[in-house]
């Protein structure tokens, strides 16, 4: 709790005060059980001047001239001036207290002689006031109000009316009648000349009002206030208040902390006071209000009133002490998460820097205690909830830990633990970014941190986890680069710890994974030269080395590295190598030695390229790799044109590896290299043999055909188109159209039964979407020569009786004859025009001719035998003129195409035709027209 008033009776008891200074003590009788039946008692004291000798002889001769007088009027001088004596000296001088009674009832007696004489030498105001004194002492109180009353009454200037009055008030308290004090009081209060009795009658006034109840509370209030305001008018009266006020300080406090906690509590105390005008000592009224309550058991309240003065005046220096106290009243009542609440706001009240220098040494002490203690209750409320798989309660009590440690670690001297358990915190969070700040700084930014290298080694394992993406966080996604620059940090900073080379090792890695093989190397060779590095380790870098050395095409160096490696495994420095890690570095030191195959052999170092290739099957007998360097091997020797070594290879290797899928191929090489070395005849039966398990044989059997073909083995060749072309294929395309056409062209130049391939040409040119020239020039010369064959077949056959049968037989061949000259045109054009009109014309001709000589029916006389001839020449004449049309239009083609044998031919037939028209000499000339120079 908050006790000023410690140091203020601390002062008072510092200060020596002057004999001649005036006291003025408040004391709560013992005449009840609350304040509201207390009834304070006064003593009151009257400051004169002191006389220049000492007190004590003083009131030693007054006491005797008391004693020995007898007149009234002495006597009673001398007791004024022994009572005058004691309260100025202070000193127990004069009569005892059972004296002292007695002496005053005796001077009863002479203040009511003198008072019935009617006459005094002295002031009369102060004679009554010696009455209302003596008979107060002697218990006659009702007397003594008496001759107050006739002093204020009968001498209202008398500088004895101020104590008069606060005296009849005092009276009227003290019988219960609080209104009649209040009045008294607030009258004293109001008088010109009350100053020595303000104070007292103000505190008085105060307790007159709170003692006629609550609704009498607010004006109490007030009066409490002033009294307040007139013994702490400023900051520093707190600091020096006189040990005999610090009781009435006290209970102004603590009778206003009553009423408030009866009447509405921080709320009321509030209404009481003027928010526009502070006063020094509103904290500590607040404070005897938390006070109260926390005595009373009522906790909660007790908090409200702490808080309520937080609220009131937040920026008031004493705000922290309410925090705390608010602390400890949760504390004493045994509620630890409240306990834990208040903690938090104190700590969040003071976690920015400036309000932070402002608290006291000590407050900063209980700041720092309580974030540690707040840091670590989440910190292990976090634990326990991730162990119950409470992963949104977990994260966020570790987001709440790390908060508090990271405002700690400031604010202690070894920040270093507090930084990588805040770092550790942030982990658990999910806060990445956060967390490798805080592992950065207990690293390498708190002096004297035994422990710093395992903090910068959780910043490296965070960033590692990063890249790996081993967390979910969209906004933590570090680079290879941030992971390597955190390494060399740590390198550099802990170059000793046996860690580093391990963490060289995984980037050497990483970065080969990255493809930046500088790196890789880099880090690489900081394993292989450090001196700490363990087999494992080198192991695992050597084969970083052989991949990047690999990857870049310095298969020499690869293959150093991958022998090295290999060493390694094999070696007894490594345990735990299986035997497929040792396979797999044979596999890629195999591999090593086929690329330096495969890199001579692209720069024509052939021979080198075999060497390498033969000698994988040294490196790695049997594998695959060892396989395809063998075929790789057979190919350089091809790529060499050595033809003979390398026929012999492919053959042994498709003979030792027959079910290899490289062996598909070797027919196809070998088929290569007999047409390079010029053997067309082994490598067709090459294709044929290829052909018997192929999946589309006619594929290599017609590559058989053409290099058949081209050895001069038609009787093979043409085998082969007969089969192919009885399997009925279709033309895809013209190509395709065009290689059918020339097998049928070559079975019909070469084969058997050529008229039949003739009618097969023509067909498929006539049935095909694709022509050529050649296809066109080759079924157009078959079609004429089948016409040719089927006009001579016309011609064969004569006219006989009946004629209209044999006249059907010959007009169908006619009909044959003329298609066939007819597709002969429409398939060869220009080239077969003339040709084919003269034939077609010869055709009509003949069948004209060969009607006129048919012979007559011999059933017939001379006129039907006349009318029958002259019937057969009308029959004829359409088809002579038939045959002159096309021969005439033959003879035309002579203007567009010119001359040539077959029109010559027309021509002739015209002369014997028509004589006269046709039959002279003819004399081609060509003229041309020459410019005249004299025109």
């Amino acid at each position: 709790m908050i006790r000023p008033f410690q140091s203020l009776c601390l002062s008072l008891l510092l200060a020596a005060p002057a004999v001649a200074q005036e006291s003025f003590r408040v004391e709560l009788g013992r005449d009840g059980e609350t304040i509201g039946d207390m009834r304070p008692v006064f003593l009151t004291f009257e400051s004169r001047p002191m006389p220049a000798i000492s007190p004590s002889e003083v009131a030693r001769r007054y006491h005797r001239l008391f004693r020995t007088s007898d007149e009234p009027e002495v006597r009673i001088d001398a007791l004024n001036r022994l009572s005058n004596i004691r309260d100025r000296s202070g000193e127990d001088i004069g009569f005892s207290p059972a004296e002292e009674e007695r002496v005053y009832s005796e001077a009863i007696s002479s203040y009511e002689s003198i008072l019935a004489r009617g006459s005094y030498g002295g002031r009369l105001d102060e004679l009554l006031y010696q009455m209302a004194k003596a008979h107060a002492l002697t218990g006659q109180q009702d007397a003594s109000i008496q001759r107050l009353k006739q002093l204020v009454g009968l001498y209202p200037d008398s500088p004895l009316v101020p104590e008069a009055r606060f005296r009849l008030a005092e009276s009227a308290f003290a019988a219960g009648h609080y209104a009649e004090a209040e009045s008294g009081y607030r009258q004293l209060i109001e008088s010109d000349d009350s100053e020595e009795f303000s104070t007292k009658a103000r505190y008085m006034l105060g307790w007159s009002q709170f003692k006629q109840g609550p609704s009498a509370w607010n004006r109490a209030a007030a009066t409490f206030v002033e009294v307040l305001d007139e013994f702490l008018p400023q900051e520093q009266s707190l600091e020096s208040v006189s040990e005999s006020s610090v009781d009435t300080i006290d209970d102004t406090f603590r009778v206003l902390a009553l009423m408030a906690a009866r009447k509405g509590g921080p709320d009321t105390l509030i209404a009481w006071l003027d928010k526009a005008q502070p006063r020094p000592w509103e904290h500590l009224l607040f404070d005897r209000l938390a006070d109260y309550y926390a005595i009373q058991g009522e906790t909660s309240a007790s908090v409200a009133a702490n808080r309520a003065f937080i609220e009131y005046s937040p920026n008031h220096h004493s705000v922290p002490a309410f925090r705390l106290q608010v602390v400890d009243v949760w504390q004493a009542a045994g509620d630890p998460e409240q306990v834990r609440m208040a903690r938090a706001r104190f700590v969040e009240s003071y976690s920015v820097n400036s309000a932070f220098a402002e608290l006291k040494g000590g407050q900063q002490d209980k700041w720092r205690s309580y974030s540690r203690r707040l840091a670590d209750y989440h910190y292990d409320l976090g634990a326990r909830s991730a162990e119950q798989w409470q992963v949104a309660n977990s994260e966020s009590a570790f987001a709440q830990a790390a908060t508090y440690y990271e405002g700690l670690a400031p604010r202690v001297g070894q920040s270093g633990e507090v930084l990588r358990l805040a770092g550790d915190a942030r982990l658990q969070a999910g806060h990445f970014p956060r967390a490798l700040d805080n592992f950065r700084k207990a690293a390498y930014e708190a002096p004297g941190y035994s422990e710093a290298a395992d903090a910068a080694w959780a910043a490296v394992t965070l960033l590692r986890d990063g890249v790996d993406q081993q967390y979910e966080a969209a906004a933590f996604r570090p680079g290879l680069e941030d992971l390597s620059d955190e390494a060399n940090r740590f390198n550099e900073r802990f170059a000793g710890d046996n860690r580093g080379s391990g963490l060289m090792a995984d980037l050497a890695a990483r970065w080969l994974a990255a493809g930046n093989h500088e790196r890789g190397l880099h880090y690489a060779s900081l394993v292989l030269t450090a001196l700490g590095a363990s087999p494992a380790e080198r192991y695992a870098t050597w084969q970083v080395t052989a991949r990047i050395r690999q990857k870049e095409g310095d298969y020499g160096l690869a293959e150093r590295a991958w022998n090295q490696a290999l060493d390694l495994a094999e070696s007894d420095q490594l345990k735990d190598v299986t035997g497929d890690q040792l396979a797999a570095i044979r596999r890629q030191l195999a591999t090593a030695v086929y690329r330096q195959g495969e890199v001579a052999a692209s720069q024509g170092r052939l021979g080198e390229a075999v060497g390498h290739f033969r000698r994988v099957d040294s490196v790695l007998p049997g594998s695959e790799i060892a396989i395809r360097a063998r075929y790789d091997a057979a190919n350089t020797l091809l790529k060499a044109s050595d033809w003979t070594a390398a026929v012999v290879d492919l053959q042994e290797f498709r003979n030792d590896h027959p079910q290899h899928e490289l062996a598909a191929g070797i027919s196809e090489k070998l088929v290569h290299a007999w047409i390079q070395s010029d053997k067309p005849t082994q490598a067709a039966s090459e294709l044929l043999q290829a052909a018997e398990n192929h999946a589309n044989p006619w594929q290599l059997r017609l590559r058989a055909a053409e290099l058949l073909n081209e050895a001069g083995n038609v009787a093979e060749r043409n085998a082969l188109y007969r089969d192919y072309l009885a399997t009925g294929p279709k033309a895809g395309d013209g190509s395709e159209h065009e290689r059918l056409q020339t097998f049928r062209y070559r079975l019909v130049e070469t084969g058997d039964d050529p008229d039949y391939w003739r009618e097969a040409l023509v067909q498929s040119e006539l049935d095909s979407a694709w022509h050529s020239a050649d296809t066109l020039g080759w079924a157009s010369r078959s079609s004429l020569v089948l016409g040719a064959r089927a006009a001579a077949a016309f011609t064969s056959i004569s006219l006989s009786q009946p004629l209209e049968h044999s006249l059907a037989r010959k007009q169908k061949a006619l009909e044959t004859a003329r298609q066939r000259f007819l597709d002969a045109e429409a398939l060869g054009g220009e080239r077969v025009l003339s040709e084919s009109l003269f034939r077609r014309a010869e055709l009509y001709r003949g069948l004209a001719k060969d009607l006129m000589t048919s012979a007559v029916p011999s059933d017939l006389n001379e006129l039907e035998a006349m009318q029958y001839q002259i019937l057969l020449e009308e029959e004829a004449y359409p088809f002579e003129e038939k045959a002159i049309q096309l021969h005439t239009e033959n003879h035309r083609r002579i203007t567009s195409e010119g001359y040539d044998a077959w029109i010559g031919r027309s021509l002739g037939v015209l002369a014997e035709l028509h004589p006269g028209r046709y039959e002279r000499s003819v004399k081609w000339l060509s003229w041309n027209m020459e410019s005249n120079d004299g025109v």
